[in-house]
């Protein structure tokens, strides 16, 4: 059974939206080597999809500078109601990242602090979801955490969600839903400990 927080990220990032974004724009702009690599895969000027985009800043904001056209999901209404504001060359809509209609295919793709929010049952789905909406050599990132597991954080005095598969599966739904792992990093001490995954839609 999944930790009961697993089902508050949404209402989490609704109700202290504010206080995330303040946290995030006082945050080291650690993200930009391993967004340099993703940028280096992308078609110029390509459609790339911001899944779990937050308000924009700075992952959506900084492929926005390299002139791609980008499209954020995002299940806080607040977060989309900042990125519209701060960004109106974009695409912004409010919707949850499991269940939104599919009706193209993009250039891009990226899940990045987004995707470990899910359950592992959910992430494991979210692959075919990543098959559908990737054209062929389109580059996807995302990143999660670095072994099998639950992880409880703290966000202004409430539990937080992560979880995460392991490694070797994470590399065999790559594989069967028809990516190519082109570099991946787990803990990576340069990007905050983060671990990074970075493939390529065959």
């Amino acid at each position: 059974m999944d930790h009961p927080s697993a089902q508050y990220i949404p209402i989490l990032y609704k109700r202290y939206a504010k206080a995330w974004q303040k946290m995030r724009a006082q945050s080291e702009f650690v993200e930009k080597s391993w967004l340099d690599r993703f940028i280096d895969q992308l078609t110029p000027a390509g459609n790339v999809i911001d899944l779990g985009c937050g308000s924009g800043y700075p992952i959506a904001a900084y492929l926005l500078s390299y002139g791609f056209n980008i499209e954020g999901i995002d299940s806080s209404k607040p977060f989309i109601k900042s990125a519209k504001k701060a960004f109106p060359s974009a695409s912004w809509q409010l919707e949850d990242m499991r269940s939104f209609p599919i009706t193209t295919q993009y250039e891009g793709i990226i899940a990045w602090d987004s995707f470990f929010h899910l359950t592992r049952d959910e992430q494991k789905k979210m692959f075919a979801r990543f098959s559908q909406l990737a054209k062929s050599g389109a580059p996807l990132m995302f990143t999660s955490g670095h072994e099998n597991g639950e992880a409880i954080g703290d966000f202004n005095g409430h539990e937080l969600y992560h979880s995460s598969l392991d490694p070797d599966e994470y590399r065999r739904l790559l594989i069967e839903h028809g990516f190519g792992l082109l570099s991946y990093k787990l803990e990576d001490p340069s990007c905050g400990y983060r671990s990074i995954w970075l493939a390529k839609k065959r």
